[in-house]
C-alpha cells in the first residue's frame, strides 16, 4: 500500500507540473533516442508526421509507422508480447511501403542488435520514460479463447481456428486449399506446385496401392483424400471437427464424382469404433491433441491401423530442451500463438514423437525435417494474404486480418530461425519379420 501511495503522489505531482501536455513530445524524444542508437535500417514515421530516416539515407525502403503517441506508456505499463501484438492489431504500429519480412531483413542488415542495445543511454531514457508511465494510449483486445478450452482438439477450439470462413482461407491458400506445409522440390516453385508435390510425397510415403483403405485424421478441405483416391486408387475416409471445412470438402468430393469412394465424418477419431484401415495419415492435426491426450491418440491410431499398415505423422514441433520441465515452459511467442490462434494447442518434440510411437506398438522407419519448407510456405501465405488484404478485412474485419498477417509472418520467421520445427514420420505397426517396406527409399524421389 505504501508503494501505491508513493506512486499516486508522484503522479499527482507530475500532473501538476504539466507532464500530460508534453507526453507526446517526450515519447517522440524516447523514440528518436532509441532509433538513433539502434539504426534499424528502415525509416520510422511518427504520429505527428515527423520522419526519422535510416542512416544510409535510403528513402525507398519500408517505413515503420507509429500512430499512437501513448505507445511508450503502454509498453512500460505492460511490457509483454501481448502488448506488442495489440499494438499491431490496433494499428498503433503499422508498416508502409513494405512488409514485416522487409522490416526484419533491414534490421538484420544493421548488425548485432544486442550490442546496440547495450549502448542505449539507459538513464536518459529512464528519465524521459518515467513521466510517460501513466500516459494514455488506445488499446484493442484480440480475443482469448485459451482460458476456456481444455484441449486444442476440443470442438470449440477447432471451430475458433478453422471455421473463420472458407472464403478467408481461400485468399491465401493454394487452389486445393491445403493448410499445411508444402513440399518444395525447388524453393522457386509457387504454392500450388509445392502443395501438389506434397500430396504426391505423402502418398508415396504411405505406399498407397489400388483397393486399399485410407484414413485421414483431420481431413480439412479434403484435398489429400481426393488426390489419393484419384491417383492411387484407394478408398478414403476422413474425420474432422470442423463443420465449415467438411461442408466444402463434401462439395469438392461431389464435384469430382467420388462420393462412392470418399466419406468424411464430423466426429472425433476416437469414435471410429470397430473399423480398421490399411494406411493412416495425420497432417497438421496432432498439434491440437495436447500432451494429456497423447496416449489416447497413439492407442487409437494403433487400434485403427491394420497389421502391416503404414502411418504417416506430419506435425509441428519445438526443439527439445535439457529436461522436460524446461521444455514445457512456454516462451512469449508460443504463449501468444496459443492465446490468439491455436487455443489449447501444444507442440511436441521429435524425440518425444518417436518415443510415443515406439511405446505404443509402432516401428519408426523415416523421419524427414521440413522446417525450411514450412518457412517458405508460411511466407508465401503471408504475401498472398497481404496482396488481398482489403478482401481479408471485408471478410473477417481489420483486427483479425492483421492478427493473421502477423501470425503467418511470425511462423515463417520462426521456422526460418529454427525456433519451431516440422517433421514427417513414417511408422508401421510393429511386427516380427519383414516390415513390407522397400529396401531403399528411391521410390520416394522418382
Amino acid at each position: 500500500m505504501g508503494c501505491r501511495r508513493a506512486i499516486d503522489k508522484w503522479a499527482a505531482t507530475s500532473r501538476g507540473n504539466g507532464w500530460r501536455m508534453d507526453s507526446a513530445d517526450r515519447t517522440a524524444q524516447v523514440i528518436r533516442t532509441i532509433v538513433g542508437q539502434l539504426q534499424p535500417g528502415f525509416a520510422v514515421r511518427l504520429w505527428s508526421g515527423e520522419r526519422i530516416e535510416p542512416a544510409d539515407g535510403g528513402t525507398d525502403g519500408p517505413t515503420l509507422v507509429i500512430n499512437d503517441s501513448g505507445i511508450v506508456g503502454r509498453v512500460l505499463r505492460r511490457p509483454t508480447f501481448r502488448t506488442l501484438i495489440e499494438l499491431w492489431v490496433s494499428k498503433a504500429v503499422d508498416i508502409e511501403n513494405g512488409s514485416l519480412f522487409d522490416i526484419v531483413e533491414r534490421r538484420k542488415r544493421g548488425g548485432q542488435l544486442k550490442a546496440k542495445l547495450r549502448g542505449l543511454p539507459r538513464w536518459k531514457l529512464l528519465r524521459e520514460a518515467s513521466a510517460l508511465f501513466f500516459s494514455s494510449g488506445r488499446s484493442q483486445g484480440v480475443g482469448d479463447l485459451a482460458s476456456r478450452v481444455a484441449s486444442g482438439s476440443d470442438k470449440e477450439a477447432i471451430t475458433h481456428h478453422y471455421d473463420i470462413s472458407n472464403e478467408f482461407y481461400q485468399l491465401f491458400l493454394d487452389k486445393r486449399m491445403l493448410y499445411s506445409c508444402g513440399y518444395f522440390t525447388d524453393f522457386a516453385n509457387d504454392i500450388d506446385k509445392a502443395q501438389l508435390d506434397k500430396l504426391d510425397h505423402i502418398c508415396r510415403k504411405l505406399r498407397l496401392k489400388p483397393g486399399e483403405t485410407m484414413l485421414d485424421i483431420g481431413s480439412g478441405w479434403g484435398a489429400l483424400l481426393i488426390h489419393a483416391v484419384k491417383h492411387y486408387g484407394v478408398t478414403g475416409t476422413g474425420v474432422s471437427l470442423s463443420e465449415a471445412q467438411t461442408a466444402l470438402a463434401r462439395e469438392r468430393i461431389r464435384s469430382e464424382g467420388l462420393e462412392d469412394r470418399i466419406s468424411i465424418e464430423v466426429k472425433p477419431y476416437t469414435e471410429l469404433n470397430g473399423r480398421s484401415f490399411d494406411k493412416i495419415s495425420s497432417i497438421g492435426m496432432f498439434e491440437h491433441v495436447g500432451f494429456a491426450h497423447h496416449d489416447e491418440y497413439f492407442n487409437a491410431v494403433h487400434r485403427l491401423l491394420k497389421p502391416g499398415g503404414i502411418y504417416l505423422h506430419h506435425a509441428i514441433t519445438r526443439r527439445m530442451k535439457r529436461d522436460m520441465r524446461t521444455f514445457h515452459r512456454k516462451g512469449p511467442g508460443y504463449r501468444a500463438m496459443i492465446k490468439y490462434i491455436f487455443p489449447g494447442a501444444e507442440l511436441d518434440a521429435i524425440g518425444l514423437t518417436a518415443n510415443n510411437l515406439e511405446s505404443h506398438g509402432f516401428e519408426v522407419h523415416d523421419i524427414e525435417n521440413l522446417r525450411e519448407h514450412y518457412a517458405r510456405t508460411c511466407r508465401l501465405w503471408a504475401e498472398r494474404l497481404q496482396a488481398r488484404f482489403d478482401e481479408a478485412i471485408a471478410e473477417v474485419g481489420e483486427a483479425k486480418a492483421r492478427l493473421w498477417l502477423l501470425y503467418l509472418a511470425g511462423c515463417s520467421l520462426g521456422f526460418d530461425g529454427g525456433s519451431i520445427m516440422i517433421y514427417q514420420t513414417v511408422a508401421t505397426r510393429r511386427a516380427k519379420g519383414p516390415s513390407g517396406l522397400p529396401p531403399t527409399r528411391a521410390d520416394l524421389y522418382r
